[in-house]
């Protein structure tokens, strides 16, 4: 093994050393290209031929300006090409490869050794691969295979031979600190290390420690949707972000950064994962929550709550009279029945129930909603219902026209023609010159007579300005009042169903209204009321978009689905979530991802279950396990670790004395992140005020834009996607935690924490976790 690791020793020397002639001749080509752009900058204009006496030397100055324009697009490409791979080269001198497999091909003359990294290195002839990048075809051996019979596939077709041996390396500043000979896909040694490091303030690249089954998600290519369901801690959202530098790598030719768009679940975990891709050398894709698109759809119109303070108010507003109203409310919005209810709905203002807005001009009505009716229902009833949009914008537009000549003429239009400054004036005039084709230096003057009558003409057009503007975004249909009318009428539910009508609908239907007049959408109403808009107006989709990727998706409706579907038309789609941490009130009862198969059907779709979780120590996994149904199935890591501890305490002072003392212990430990998780915003803000003492503690809100380490109070909906290095459960009593609904909600908690976990409990437990008691999985303190 000696001998193995000298001469292993002496070709990573032989590596660094090329490394470092890369480094210093690409390092001249970015500067010498940097200063190529910087010039063509500075000298632009001077190389530019600018005349415009007549059409050819106006066609001349256009030929020079895009030539011009296009030396200088090529030299900021080839600098930014230059840039790009200096930062890839330079951050492969740190760790220049992890991985090692001896393979022999079928008919090949013999094993080659076939070094992995987080990119490619060439020998200096161009000759040979000295490292390849992890996403390479013949890289997919090393995690989908152990020592025998392996293949692989390239564009050219399927590899098949024998894998000899499998070596794993952990190099650091071009020393080679150990290196295993494993016949596991990923050796324990490695993982073990990587598992056992503190948290970080953002989430950081696996691709040294990608598993068998998380390769499979990364490499994933078929079909239009892959359904990726995995146990807290089972690397699912890791997995999805090196899916996306794969795409990058193998479609460089045709597919960027800005044709992706992750879905998140919040701004603050937006912030956690940035770093992964550029740490691979990519561009990060786009990346949005979907309560950012309803605000940017729907917030002009009203006051549209987020998917938090839906949930808070599920969380303590159970003195309400109305909350089980609201619940259910909550799940039949949520539900792909609603979502065929709109459809009906839309159907049925075929025949009649639009409601439109008179068009004002002046403060006068020009055009009142009864004759829009009558005009959109007044004609033949065959035609498609985007057609009649279509002509009774078309309609308006014309009334329009007709209203602009008669109101020419009126005294209001002379006295805003008095009223113009000399600057006013002599702009308006500037235009009518140049409207009428008369050059600056012409001598040809315009008529008094013609003069007012642009000026009129000008003035009246300016000030419908904003009218056609209506009339082309459609703000003439009055949305809000189509969609409280499916409300107002709550037994024609029945007929648009084609059905029986949902329980307690006519107190939904009252309770909706209710918040509709005070201009309020409810979270649960954001989808389905944007649903109705687009069906009425034509739905706004995005062909640019390639893939879409949406993480935590069990917080997301089925009827939200559908709505993603048709937002983003050819897109591959890839979903990845725990039905575990489904904590939404929509989510009640049951929920797996079976509803999203019938989305492109069983032939269009993939599905991956993770079961293995590597975030927890071994003893926190068997905790956290036995909460839930199921549980059984989660396989945990070996990697070991101190029981959780449940201590009962009698009461709130008790409790931040003890919390004080052990973030005390846990920083002195070493632990860099120490979450204390709350059920709710609600609790956190009272546990801040009262953990006030703790040095440099931060509150998370919905409204954090970044995490940052060090003591955090946060709700668990909030901490769903982060991990830990503790995570202190601060009052999981059954006052808090009683209700059976609360389970997943307690589970996302505790599944937290990487390395300790301590849950407090002012008075008795909650019986959600019976099991563990009994289990011994929990040591219990008083």
């Amino acid at each position: 093994m000696a001998k193995e690791l000298r001469q292993e020793q002496e070709r990573l020397n032989h590596v660094m050393e090329i490394l470092a002639e890369q480094i210093g001749k690409v390092e001249e080509d970015a500067a010498r290209q940097r200063k190529e752009v910087v010039d063509i900058r500075k000298y632009f204009w001077e190389d530019v031929t600018v005349n415009q006496d007549n059409f050819d030397d106006l066609l001349e100055t256009i030929i020079s300006l895009r030539q011009q324009a296009e030396v200088l697009s090529l030299s900021q490409s080839s600098h930014r090409q230059s840039s790009k791979r200096l930062t890839s080269l330079r951050r492969m001198q740190e760790n220049p490869y992890f991985g090692r497999i001896d393979f022999t091909e079928d008919g090949g003359p013999g094993v080659e050794r076939i070094y992995i990294g987080v990119s490619s290195l060439m020998d200096p002839g161009g000759d040979d691969f000295l490292i390849y990048d992890w996403r390479a075809p013949v890289s997919s051996m090393y995690y989908d295979y152990t020592p025998g019979p392996a293949e692989y596939v390239t564009p050219g077709g399927k590899i098949t031979g024998k894998l000899k041996q499998k070596w794993q390396y952990l190099i650091r500043r071009g020393e080679i600190e150990s290196m295993f000979d494993t016949s596991l896909t990923i050796g324990d040694e490695v993982l073990q290390q990587v598992l056992g490091q503190s948290a970080d303030k953002h989430m950081r690249s696996i691709v040294a420690t990608i598993q068998q089954e998380q390769n499979r998600i990364i490499r994933q290519d078929s079909g239009r949707l892959l359904i990726v369901q995995g146990a807290a801690g089972s690397g699912k959202t890791s997995a999805a972000m090196q899916r996306i530098a794969y795409l990058l790598y193998k479609y460089r030719d045709r597919l960027t950064a800005d044709q992706i768009i992750l879905f998140s679940p919040n701004a603050m975990f937006k912030s956690y994962v940035s770093n992964v891709l550029p740490e691979l050398g990519e561009e990060n894709m786009q990346q949005v929550t979907f309560q950012e698109y309803l605000d940017h759809r729907l917030s002009d119109t009203y006051e549209v709550e987020d998917p938090y303070g839906q949930l808070e108010y599920v969380l303590t507003a159970a003195e309400d009279p109305e909350y089980r109203t609201r619940l259910a409310a909550i799940r039949i919005k949520a539900s792909v029945s609603f979502f065929e209810l709109i459809q009906a709905y839309r159907s049925s203002l075929e025949q009649g129930g639009m409601r439109f807005k008179s068009l004002q001009f002046r403060g006068e009505t020009l055009i009142s909603a009864e004759e829009m009716a009558e005009k959109f229902y007044g004609g033949d009833a065959s035609v498609r219902f985007s057609r009649r949009i279509e002509r009774l914008t078309a309609w308006l537009n014309e009334r329009v026209k007709e209203v602009e000549k008669l109101e020419r003429h009126k005294p209001w239009v002379q006295d805003a023609i008095e009223l113009l400054s000399n600057e006013q004036y002599e702009q308006a005039y500037a235009r009518i010159r140049k409207k009428l084709g008369l050059s600056e230096d012409s001598e040809e003057d315009i008529e008094g007579e013609r003069l007012i009558a642009e000026l009129e003409r000008m003035i009246v057009r300016k000030k419908l300005k904003p009218l056609r503007e209506e009339i082309s975004s459609l703000q003439f249909v009055d949305l809000a009042e189509v969609y409280k009318r499916l409300f107002e009428e709550p037994q024609h539910a029945g007929s648009w169903l084609e059905g029986e009508v949902p329980e307690a609908w006519a107190d939904i239907c009252r309770l909706t209204v209710k918040n509709l007049d005070k201009d309020k959408l409810l979270y649960e109403d954001a989808t389905p009321f944007l649903l109705l808009t687009e069906l009425i107006h034509g739905f706004q989709s995005n062909v640019s978009i390639r893939h879409v990727l949406i993480d935590e998706a069990q917080d997301y409706s089925p009827l939200q689905f559908e709505f993603i579907k048709r937002l983003f038309p050819v897109a591959k789609i890839t979903v990845l979530g725990d039905f575990h941490q489904a904590v939404f009130a929509h989510a009640a009862e049951a929920v797996d991802f079976n509803v999203l198969t019938g989305l492109y059907g069983v032939d269009q779709t993939e599905a991956i279950i993770l079961k293995r979780s590597y975030r927890s120590t071994k003893p926190i996994v068997e905790f956290t396990r036995s909460l839930i149904s199921g549980g059984d199935q989660i396989e945990p890591f070996e990697r070991s670790g101190n029981k959780p501890v449940l201590t009962v305490l009698a009461d709130l002072g008790t409790l931040r004395h003890r919390i004080t003392n052990q973030v005390a212990e846990l920083k002195a430990q070493g632990y860099t992140t120490i979450a204390i998780v709350c059920k709710s915003a609600a609790e956190s803000a009272v546990a801040y005020e009262a953990l006030g003492e703790i040095e440099e503690l931060k509150l998370v809100t919905r409204d954090s834009i970044e995490y940052k380490q060090g003591v955090v109070v946060i709700p668990a909906y909030l901490a769903k996607g982060i991990e830990f290095d503790a995570v202190l459960v601060y009052d999981a009593s059954i006052r808090v935690y009683g209700d059976e609904s609360l389970r997943r909600l307690f589970y996302t908690a505790c599944t937290r924490a990487m390395h300790h976990l301590q849950v407090y409990s002012i008075g008795t437990p909650s019986p959600l976790m019976e099991e563990a008691i009994s289990l011994g999985s929990v040591l219990v303190e008083t």
